[in-house]
């Protein structure tokens, strides 16, 4: 994968890029259509102060609005390309396996969106822990400061493309 200069920038697979592109397209679509007759509905019960079923309905609007914010920022600012080389370097799109603590601790490197349903813990490239592992191969050593000022330090002893 390449890497861009761009820090907000968000490594996608293809399969991810899709499946958040297809769940924009149907709320800005159906779910804005579907949520405006439920709201039309709730407003024809009468008075809107007293009427739980209009402001239910107004909220959920509010959410969805939200997400459709958020997948469109990160369909933007997306660089979307095929899920990692089998080579064992760290990077967005790998399962990474760790030992940290004197425990081993696997999870996806990426936005949490290219995980879909896994359940996986998802950790950002842009975290500290997955700063600090990032471009590392199986086998190196790393460091990385906790909110906290505590120095961990971790030990990447696998990492995999990401088949989900």
């Amino acid at each position: 994968m390449t890497s861009t200069a761009d820090a907000s920038a968000t490594f996608l697979t293809q399969e991810a890029y899709d499946r958040l592109k297809a769940e924009r397209d149907h709320l800005l679509g159906e779910g804005r259509i579907e949520i405006a007759k439920r709201i039309e509905e709730a407003r024809l019960e009468g008075d809107l102060k007293e009427n739980g079923g209009y402001h239910a309905a107004k909220e959920e609007q509010g959410k969805m609005e939200a997400r459709i914010h958020q997948l469109e920022t990160l369909l933007r600012n997306a660089v979307v390309g095929e899920k990692p080389a089998d080579d064992g370097i760290v990077e967005p799109g790998m399962v990474v396996t760790v030992e940290m603590f004197g425990e081993k601790e696997t999870f996806l490197l990426g936005n949490r969106e290219i995980g879909g349903d896994t359940d996986l813990d998802v950790y950002s490239e842009k975290s500290p822990l997955g700063a600090a592992l990032l471009n590392k191969s199986k086998g190196d050593e790393a460091e990385y400061e906790t909110p906290a000022g505590k120095t961990v330090k971790v030990k990447i002893l696998d990492a995999t493309p990401y088949d989900g």
